[in-house]
């Protein structure tokens, strides 16, 4: 399939891009790798009039701890390349969970191109970053008109392809809080190993997320309850699915889904239990 017709703005800086998008409006999108956004362009799922490419913007691709002890956080620019934040030295030493996790993000292609903000605001409930951001327990920057606001990960993804993020703003950066050598499991089952995760999973620090089992990528609370009152891993692992809503579809119907939220949460709380 062959696109709609677009114009097409490269942004120099950031401040640019928030200008492109407040006088496109609704008709603009914001290009960063593309991976997400040309997909449903080609099929004509989406036809933006213009496309706003923040891919060059290199103020936005850095791996930081900002802030001392316990305060610490953290801080990935949102224009971070999987590839990058993969191979980054801060981050496997203060928040490993997340290069591991971009280490199996795709095919090479999509990790040499994709950035932590543009999965981040594509809001997919099957992205693996997302996941592991929610199990961090993250924050997402956003720049508009305004200036900088910060929205937990929490309440950021409002549903399939929906986010608290308004048409005038940026994603700009994401910040976790340091985990150090905390131990911590990801877990994701695959028809192949480059494709979307049918369902996933991501344990630290005693909280777990799970990919794929609603709307959008979802906090396994009755897990973490149950974990927090002291039952064993296998028995809170049998409580994953409860309070999520997956769909069916051509790879695995709901219940199947079910059972997978549930082995593979046992799978990753039990890896990141042995590596704690």
């Amino acid at each position: 399939m062959i696109p709609a017709p677009f114009d097409y703005v490269r942004a120099g800086s950031v401040e640019e891009a928030l200008a492109a998008l407040a006088e496109h409006g609704e008709d603009a999108k914001v290009l960063a790798g593309g991976h997400s956004l040309l997909p449903l362009m080609k099929l004509r799922l989406a036809t933006p009039a213009v496309l706003v490419d923040i891919g060059g913007i290199r103020d936005l691709s850095y791996v930081r701890v900002e802030g001392d002890g316990a305060d610490a956080v953290v801080a990935i620019g949102a224009g971070t390349r999987h590839h990058e934040l993969q191979r980054n030295e801060v981050a496997r030493a203060e928040v490993p969970l997340l290069p591991h996790v971009a280490g199996r993000v795709g095919d090479a292609q999509v990790r040499h191109r994709g950035t932590i903000g543009g999965t981040t605001a594509h809001s997919d409930p099957a992205s693996d970053l997302p996941t592991a951001l929610l199990a961090l327990g993250g924050t997402v920057v956003l720049q508009g008109p305004g200036g900088r606001r910060e929205v937990p990960v929490t309440g950021f993804w409002t549903g399939f392809f929906e986010t608290a993020m308004s048409p005038d703003e940026l994603v700009v950066e994401l910040r976790v809080p340091r985990t150090g050598v905390t131990g911590f499991g990801y877990e994701k089952f695959t028809r192949r190993e480059n494709d979307w995760p049918i369902v996933a999973a991501a344990a630290v620090a005693g909280r777990v997320a799970l990919a794929n089992m609603a709307g959008t990528v979802v906090r396994a609370t009755a897990t973490e309850e149950a974990l927090a009152a002291g039952a064993s891993i296998a028995e809170a692992a049998e409580l994953a699915d409860q309070g999520t809503s997956p769909v069916a579809d051509m790879h695995a119907d709901a219940d199947y889904r079910r059972h997978l939220a549930r082995l593979l949460t046992r799978r990753a709380l039990e890896k990141a239990t042995a590596a704690a």
